[in-house]
């Protein structure tokens, strides 16, 4: 019986969430995300966190992991207990390369609520050229009935540039749609009805793309990425997508390729500055669609999950979940 009762006690202590004092103050930053809904949702996952919201820090030195959107320069620099941080989104890059940010883990997160709304934005955009859409909005405007027929799915080619967890969930939701897509990455990727192409074959990944669908993340490596060179690669009147990073993009070739027939058309969904300057020539391009840097947020109650289980491996002394290499950028 005394054995077992030993038992019992061991599982119990097992099972049993530990008491939140041992996780430490989580610090949330954000001026787009609800800390409300974060909040509520870290303490379904995490009951009696001590959940604090930027600028109500408290004492700096309770602070132990740190929730963070494109925070200010500097914001690290109090919080001398830090052992995580976690980006409130995909993209990274506002955290690499920081003098305030002491080396401790930094991870992304990956829900599925994030995936399904970036498929759902590379699928809206890549199928209204697919459809000939922009042509039927111009035609509509002229109070014109401009049949163009329909082209079987199979036969349209689109291309992901970039495929981490974002670019191979919109690839094979492109494949799961009809389309023939192909992707290409820096290292060797397999994706299912998916054609991937590495590092040193991005010529013949571009030679056929009629629709380019950039998802590549932004790292000192890729910035610029997409200049005169790559868009000259692709077939004349190509279209182009950009739902990753602004400044993955040398946006006066991309103008320049627009205005030259190039580039047949772009839905852009990020810049190298937000918001767009009202004097930047995309506004005044009628092959340009202009979304506001929303093809993807962070689903709270979906999210919460990873984060959590984070705050849990990194107080025990482990590794939390996403971790990023800040030297790679992703």
């Amino acid at each position: 019986m005394q054995n077992a009762d030993m038992t019992s006690q061991s599982l119990a202590h097992i099972h049993t969430e530990p008491p939140h004092r041992h996780y430490g103050a989580v610090l949330f930053y954000s001026e787009f995300d609800d800390p409300k809904a974060w909040g509520d949702a870290l303490k379904a996952n995490l009951p009696g966190l001590d959940f604090r919201v930027y600028p109500d820090v408290g004492d700096p030195d309770d602070i132990r992991h740190v929730l963070a959107w494109k925070a200010y320069p500097g914001f690290f620099a109090p919080f001398r207990n830090l052992v995580q941080v976690v980006n409130l989104g995909a993209g990274v890059d506002a955290l690499v390369g920081r003098t305030d940010l002491p080396d401790v883990p930094i991870s992304r997160l990956s829900d599925p609520g994030m995936m399904a709304l970036m498929k759902s934005y590379v699928l809206f955009s890549v199928i209204r050229y697919a459809r000939d859409i922009p042509a039927f909005e111009q035609a509509q405007r002229r109070r014109e009935w401009h049949y163009i027929h329909p082209r079987p799915l199979h036969q349209i080619k689109v291309g992901v540039l970039g495929l981490g967890h974002l670019g191979t969930a919109a690839a094979s939701g492109l494949a799961a749609a009809g389309f023939d897509v192909r992707g290409w990455d820096h290292a060797p990727k397999t994706i299912a009805d998916v054609r991937c192409y590495g590092a040193d074959e991005r010529d013949a990944f571009l030679r056929e793309v009629e629709i380019l669908v950039n998802m590549m993340p932004l790292t000192p490596a890729t910035t610029g990425l997409i200049d005169a060179d790559l868009l000259g690669s692709l077939p004349r009147g190509a279209k182009f997508v950009n739902a990753s990073r602004g400044a993955v993009v040398d946006e006066p070739a991309l103008v320049e390729a627009l205005r030259s027939g190039q580039i047949g058309g772009a839905t852009l969904d990020v810049f190298c500055v937000e918001p767009l300057p009202d004097e930047h020539p995309f506004w005044q391009m009628e092959n340009v669609l202009i979304t506001p840097h929303l093809a993807s947020i962070t689903v709270p109650e979906a999210a919460a999950r990873d984060v959590a289980e984070s705050i849990r491996r990194v107080s025990a002394g482990g590794e939390p979940l996403h971790r990023i290499d800040p030297q790679r950028g992703y």
